[in-house]
């Protein structure tokens, strides 16, 4: 449980306090949207569960994109600087946020971040959150595309289970296709079934970033997301 806003727990934080931190992290949030914006730069919240596939799919992402477009990361942590790591690794200039108890990155934590980068060097900045699927969708972060990772691993039952998460996103990455073989029972089409339940336009781009597998749609959609100058 964050110890910071409650999870929308009305018995460890009032609803009417809850909402006054929802307004302060919305003003923030509209500042962060200013600045990519004036920068041009298309600003991505990119959610999922512990262990879906979000850092993975950034480093293939990258690498696909590293000719044509430059991109910047921050990784919300509750303890380490490893994802990062693999980012920067990875040619993505990235700095860590630390979130010790919290569940979640507000607008805050990314207007601090984003003092530590070059905006009007960068063409896509992507906010990997922490791993969770409930806080993440409830706070805005100044981006212009929220993604959800879902690994084929987690269950077809998820966007069920999680309908704020889903409903709140323009597209779903199913991470982890190479791994369908070895499922038994589990196809796509049971996904995709499930996010249609939820989601007001469902988009689901079905990827492996082990074998490159789906990549390419996944890569024309999010060029054509870009702000167009």
């Amino acid at each position: 449980m964050c110890q910071d806003c409650g999870c929308g727990d009305p018995e460890i934080m009032p609803v009417e306090v809850h909402e006054r931190l929802l307004s302060g992290n919305d003003r923030v949030a509209r500042h962060n949207r200013e600045h990519f914006a004036a920068h041009d730069v298309l600003a991505i919240n990119l959610m999922g569960s512990p262990g879906s596939g979000k850092t993975a799919i950034l480093e293939a992402t990258a690498r696909a994109l590293a000719s044509r477009h430059r991109l910047g990361a921050v990784s919300g942590d509750l303890a380490t600087d490893r994802d990062a790591q693999r980012l920067r690794a990875a040619g993505i200039p990235a700095a860590t946020i630390t979130t010790g108890s919290a569940c979640h990155l507000d607008a805050e934590m990314v207007h601090h971040a984003l003092h530590d980068f070059a905006l009007d060097s960068l063409d896509i900045f992507v906010i990997e959150n922490v791993g969770n699927l409930v806080c993440p969708a409830i706070y805005d972060l100044g981006q212009t595309l929220n993604i959800v990772a879902l690994s084929v691993t987690e269950g077809e039952d998820k966007p069920l289970k999680y309908p704020v998460m889903f409903r709140n996103a323009q597209a779903v990455l199913l991470t982890k296709i190479d791994l369908l073989p070895h499922l038994g029972g589990v196809n796509l089409q049971m996904f995709n079934e499930a996010l249609a339940r939820v989601m007001p336009e469902p988009r689901a781009f079905p990827v492996s970033a082990l074998t490159g597998e789906g990549m390419d749609r996944w890569l024309e959609w999010l060029e054509a997301s870009r702000p167009r100058v």
